[in-house]
């Protein structure tokens, strides 16, 4: 077994449990692609088993603090059932849920999604990769299903030296599916949509936004950056009298238009532009055109830290021209999931927002991923996704 010895003080956060290791904070050792190798403190104690990547920064991944544990293929085939097992404990109103959700699930750079009875997994470290034979068969015998399609096709592949890879692992099929989630059905595909083929981490905010609709009786909606449609449906479903939706892929805006059909809602009550959300919120201020509720979820702005003062800039600048166009009594519901922004300074940020505004509001709840993309203790940045509830007074 190889092993990589820490520079003295770099324990602290394996200590913790967290599972990174940074190429900064080991002295010596190594391995090859996904080996699994022993880290040591300065001393030479134990601190854990990990995966090695020799191109990324994130230069070794934990995947047990035991040092009694072996990791071998029963290791990842209990992984795995544990992690599956979990969901059972979840509130999850959807056949579409998230089964593993890497380091918060002790599998550092797996996720599995499922999509009824078809299953889709990105590998994104070193680690996975090199047991995702293994990781493959055990998902099927603790689903029981036989079809697992790869989106191995993440950025973060790149960082790990990885080529992307697509395609069946397991079995084959359609891959135009069709997603039952609370009181509605919604389109997708896993082999050309976002992420696995959709956002699942909303599931809980779109139905918040249905019974927010519903309970306030919202007339005029404006979803932006819009996808497939999700919030769109759901406020449909909650009542709204006018949904209008913008997003600059024109793919998406058809699939949006066609999940509204999917429902049976009347094609009058929806409006979908393909267009640059920016620009379609200025031209709405010059148009004099408000709104009793607005869904602002962008794409990430700030993958890491270092891009977060520039994402917050463009944060603030979308959240002011929203809270211009709403009606005071009305509703933003309002979202980051960039990494690189912490659930503080998002904060601090829609306030500015509300200052430049001129704005003030409520803030009736703070959003999160749903319960099957979790946050543990040990691994704060599991906390990608944050959202405000804002009331305009």
């Amino acid at each position: 077994m190889k092993t990589i010895r820490l520079r003295a003080g770099k324990e602290r956060s394996l200590q913790r449990r967290h599972p990174w290791i940074f190429e900064s904070a080991i002295a010596k050792g190594g391995g090859d692609s996904g080996e699994t190798v022993r880290v040591e403190s300065d001393s030479g104690a134990f601190l854990a088993w990990a995966a090695f990547s020799p191109a990324s920064k994130i230069r070794a991944r934990a995947w047990s603090f035991d040092e009694s544990q072996r990791i071998d293929a029963p290791f990842f085939v209990a992984a795995v059932a544990r992690s599956i097992k979990a969901r059972a404990r979840f509130d999850i109103q959807s056949d579409g849920m998230r089964l593993v959700h890497g380091e918060s699930d002790g599998l550092p750079g797996l996720i599995v999604d499922r999509y009824g009875d078809t299953l889709v997994a990105q590998f994104t470290s070193a680690g996975v990769e090199k047991w995702k034979g293994v990781i493959a068969d055990a998902l099927l015998a603790e689903t029981g299903l036989t079809r697992l399609y790869e989106r191995s096709d993440a950025s973060s592949r790149a960082l790990e030296g990885l080529a992307e890879a697509t395609g069946w692992l397991r079995g084959d099929g359609p891959t135009d599916l069709v997603l039952h989630e609370h009181d509605w059905r919604l389109a997708l595909n896993i082999a050309e949509g976002h992420k696995t083929g959709f956002y699942l981490d909303q599931r809980d905010s779109r139905k918040k936004f249905a019974d927010y609709t519903r309970r306030l009786g919202f007339q005029r909606v404006l979803n932006c950056y819009c996808y497939t449609g999700g919030f769109t449906v759901a406020a449909l479903a909650g009542g709204a009298a006018h949904v209008t939706s913008i997003d600059s892929s024109g793919p998406a805006i058809e699939k949006a238009a066609a999940n509204v059909a999917l429902n049976g809602f009347d094609a009058a009550r929806a409006t979908f532009l393909d267009a640059d959300v920016n620009a379609s919120l200025r031209q709405f201020l010059d148009q004099d055109k408000t709104f009793d509720a607005i869904v602002l979820d962008p794409p990430k702005f700030a993958p890491t830290v270092a891009h977060a003062e520039r994402a917050a800039r463009a944060y603030k600048d979308i959240n002011r021209l929203a809270l211009k166009l709403l009606e005071p009594g009305g509703v933003l519901f309002t979202y980051s999931c960039s990494g690189g922004i912490s659930a503080d300074l998002f904060h601090k940020i829609v306030a500015g927002a509300g200052s430049d505004a001129g704005v003030d509001g409520f803030i009736t709840e703070r959003m999160g991923g749903a319960p099957d993309h979790p946050m543990t203790i040990a691994f704060p940045e599991g906390e990608y996704l944050k959202g405000l509830v804002v009331m305009r007074k």
